[in-house]
């Protein structure tokens, strides 16, 4: 869809050149069942585009009618350099601003000109952000068994692959945990047999740790993500009983809504607390980094608007002490994931990457698309993220509409009460 230029949101000083966006849109795509968004845009130069990730993959259609309908037009015929004044004017344009929709939109526009902008300079983005720091970020990955012992055999092989890191999660009756299998009606007899029982979580859970460390040994660094289903009391209990297992982070112990009581989480917590991946604002992340209760930033950077917020939070963090650790599992596309890539090798504030394996269709319609040696991920030396987009496979991986909720929709206790998902 080409759009007209909105005259009225011209910059009011004169371009330096002839290059003008031509052409702004959305791309959803699937390759791998979960929906990714991507924003492309056009310039004037012939063959000259960026890409930029907006995956929200549970409000997809949202994301695309609002780059398609609201932003496209009002940046079509700006100058591609004028980053950090398009992001801004589009933020400020809604009146009603923040939140996960209009901040994805906006972070495919953003990412997508900082693409450009590395490609205009020949240059990775990572040197456009003042270069390196190191020469590659440590991962980790995800092992999440139906039962401790598959979790177990699972973190093997991830630390047979040369990870150091392994994020532990375990199934149980019912629908099971985040991250890991459950068995159909565990729970027989009860209103909801599909069943997550907080209880047997806050027991079981320690087991899973105590096992691990008889069979994996003292070297490998363990991380665990609650996902946001405890109470603050919850959390603390939870936290001292995995005192002895020496875990990297625990993340997410209490949802985004109880912030405000994350201090007296982390101050009880015997480990480093990361959280942070649900905010949909710049303002709740500086909230987050400021009010003393967590030590790794676990941001889904889109959610935030891209990576020109996410560079002034990084700052932040390097001033403040608190280290990153950003989102990135199946929903963050392989664009996203190099934005996340430019971050950690560019900043000292930087502590580990949620790693993705992703699948081969992935890498085929995303051709650049980061892939981890020995548990590290390597920025790409190509100008701009190194990752592109064949247009013609990605239309061949169309996206299913609902795959999040069906899920999220059944997540409840035994007794039939919903919990956060």
């Amino acid at each position: 869809m080409n759009h007209d230029p909105m005259p009225e949101t011209q910059a009011p000083w004169p371009a330096r050149d002839g290059l003008r966006i031509e052409r702004v849109r959305a791309i959803v795509t699937a390759p791998d069942g979960v929906p990714l968004v991507v924003v492309k845009i056009d310039t004037s130069e012939p063959g000259l585009y960026g890409l930029g990730c907006a995956t929200f993959t549970q409000r997809f259609h949202a994301v695309a009618a609002t780059v398609d309908r609201h932003l496209a037009p009002m940046i079509t015929g700006r100058h591609p350099a004028d980053i950090e004044d398009i992001t801004r004017m589009l933020h400020l344009s809604s009146y009603w601003r923040n939140g996960p929709v209009l901040n994805n939109a906006l972070s495919g526009v953003d990412m997508a000109l900082w693409d450009i902008a590395g490609k205009r300079a020949g240059m990775p983005v990572h040197e456009l952000l003042g270069g390196r720091v190191r020469a590659a970020a440590d991962t980790y990955l995800h092992a999440g068994g139906a039962s401790v012992e598959h979790t177990i055999e699972l973190a093997e092989e991830i630390l047979a692959a040369g990870y150091r890191h392994v994020r532990l999660q375990s199934g149980a009756p019912g629908l099971g945990h985040y991250g890991a299998p459950g068995t159909p009606g565990g729970y027989p007899g009860l209103p909801y047999p599909d069943g997550w029982d907080v209880q047997r979580y806050l027991r079981e859970t320690p087991k899973l740790f105590e096992r691990a460390r008889d069979k994996l040994g003292e070297e490998p660094h363990l991380l665990h993500d609650v996902h946001s289903r405890l109470t603050p009391k919850q959390a603390i209990v939870l936290a001292r009983a995995l005192e002895p297992y020496r875990l990297f982070f625990l993340e997410d112990p209490i949802a985004p809504e109880h912030y405000d009581r994350l201090p007296e989480v982390r101050q009880a917590a015997p480990m480093p607390i990361a959280a942070g991946e649900q905010l949909g604002s710049v303002p709740d992340a500086t909230r987050l980094i400021l009010g003393g209760g967590m030590d790794l930033l676990r941001l889904h950077i889109s959610s935030i608007g891209g990576l020109t917020p996410a560079r002034k939070l990084v700052a932040l963090c390097e001033l403040t002490g608190v280290g990153t650790a950003w989102h990135a599992p199946a929903d963050v596309s392989p664009v996203g994931a190099a934005a996340n890539l430019a971050l950690d090798v560019t900043t000292p504030a930087f502590q580990i990457q949620e790693g993705h394996l992703y699948g081969d269709a992935v890498r085929e319609v995303f051709p650049g698309t980061p892939h981890p040696r020995d548990g590290f991920l390597y920025p790409s030396e190509e100008p701009g993220w190194g990752v592109d987009l064949d247009e013609t496979l990605a239309a061949r991986h169309p996206p299913e509409t609902h795959r999040h909720e069906r899920w999220a929709a059944r997540v409840r206790r035994p007794d039939g009460g919903l919990e956060a998902p």
